[in-house]
């Protein structure tokens, strides 16, 4: 898999080019600033591009500002954002296209798990982090149509957002994967979800989820 890395600390740059490296991962450009950054994935041949959010030159949201221009160039390219901080403004809108994931940087840490969720970016899925979740889920959900959903609902949700099949939060929350299809339906229902194609319906889900609770996050 051909790797950019767009990230303006040279410690954890180096770093994680030489996890990836390890793991058969190619590099194939590194950038330290948000205009180098776009330049590089114009110019270079890559698979999946790694976005720390907070980037020079102004060092508030450059990334994330990059991540959504390149995803106008490049639909077809895997965006993984790594941050320290939460920022919803821009991900929302990453999150419709898929090949899209979000981590706290800590999450580099388990090395194994970051792996896989850079594959599966580059392999057309979502990732997002279980703490953003939480924090968007602290936002201003109370206040939209999310306020019709039963507690176990929101938390069926929340873990669509994070990316889970069915099985997965079915074994996350100890229920059976018939009792988890059944909480799935209802969200779609009172979301006003027609019935279409069911991936398409599952980020239609997640994404009123993350717009619901967008205002409530700070960047």
């Amino acid at each position: 898999m051909r790797v950019i890395i767009g990230e303006d600390s040279a410690l954890f740059r180096e770093g994680l080019a030489r996890l990836l490296t390890d793991a058969g991962h190619r590099i194939v450009a590194l950038a330290g600033d948000a205009p180098a950054l776009e330049e590089a994935v114009v110019s270079t041949p890559c698979d999946v591009v790694v976005i720390d959010v907070r980037m020079p030159p102004d060092l508030t949201d450059d990334g994330a500002r990059a991540a959504r221009r390149i995803r106008m160039r490049r639909p077809d390219l895997g965006i993984l954002m790594l941050s320290q901080h939460i920022e919803a403004r821009h991900s929302v809108d990453l999150v419709a296209a898929g090949r899209f994931g979000y981590l706290l940087k800590d999450r580099v840490l388990a090395v194994d798990e970051f792996l896989a969720s850079l594959e599966r970016v580059a392999a057309g899925g979502s990732v997002l982090d279980p703490e953003v979740v939480t924090r968007l889920i602290g936002g201003r959900a109370e206040q939209n149509l999310l306020a019709g959903l039963t507690p176990r609902e929101l938390e069926v949700l929340s873990l669509m957002a994070e990316g889970r099949s069915n099985t997965a939060i079915a074994r996350r929350l100890w229920l059976t994967p018939r009792t988890v299809e059944t909480h799935v339906g209802n969200v779609m229902t009172k979301l006003g979800l027609a019935t279409s194609d069911e991936d398409h319906r599952r980020v239609l889900a997640v994404l009123a989820y993350l717009r619901g609770a967008e205002g409530g996050v700070s960047v």
